[in-house]
């Protein structure tokens, strides 16, 4: 499953801005509701998502990918209200753009910078897939209806390329309005899911055994 430069850019700004829609909406419970990413709020999860982005276009690129940068991020904006988060992600969107449109044919395909693997496309449709995931962490937090747009299929996209770098499968995943995924090469189990259900078993936020697999399905894990 390939998705093309100009669709992965342009879902990663409408992620970004989806979540700063969202943001802009929330209470002040809702801001400090658990989220079942452990001992994270949603505070904590905009603040991550606001961090990772406003690091990456301002090129602070040491320990990228790391807990300590992650943990980093959160931290600076501890306390922050939902309308400075506002603020930081309509910075963030504007550098995201701007960071976005320097990228040429020819460096989408070459490599990612140093700490992360692959190319420079997939290292980008990794970062939707993660926004659109934590996104989805936030909806289920507040117990609102899941988002099941392009973000859903760009995270069935790059789960595929990650499994595959793993080693997983072979395997065909079967998704409801997607269709076929192949996995790991052809061949292997036929495993048919829901798209929503399969990105969250594969980012470690469902139990895997609801496609009869393990814990190595998890990205993440």
């Amino acid at each position: 499953m390939t998705l093309a430069q100009d669709e992965v850019v342009s879902g990663l700004v409408a992620e970004l801005r989806s979540l700063r829609g969202l943001v802009a909406t929330l209470t002040e419970d809702e801001w400090a509701a658990p989220t079942r990413c452990v001992g994270w709020t949603v505070s904590d999860i905009a603040a991550h998502v606001t961090g990772v982005m406003a690091d990456i276009t301002a090129g602070r690129l040491e320990g990228i990918d790391t807990q300590p940068w992650y943990d980093r991020q959160v931290a600076e904006r501890s306390g922050r209200p939902p309308r400075a988060l506002v603020a930081e992600l309509d910075h963030v969107i504007a550098a995201t753009e701007e960071l976005m449109a320097a990228f040429d044919e020819s460096a989408w395909k070459g490599p990612a910078v140093p700490g992360i693997a692959g190319t420079l496309g997939t290292a980008i449709l990794s970062l939707w897939c993660g926004i659109y995931i934590h996104n989805e962490d936030i909806l289920a937090a507040l117990r609102r209806a899941p988002q099941k747009g392009p973000g859903l299929h760009a995270a069935v996209a790059y789960i595929s390329v990650a499994l595959t770098d793993r080693g997983w499968g072979p395997a065909t995943i079967a998704l409801d309005g997607v269709g076929d995924v192949t996995i790991g090469g052809r061949g292997g189990r036929r495993i048919e899911a829901d798209p929503l259900a399969f990105t969250l078993v594969a980012s470690g936020r469902a139990d895997p055994a609801l496609l009869g697999a393990d814990s190595s399905v998890n990205i993440y894990g």
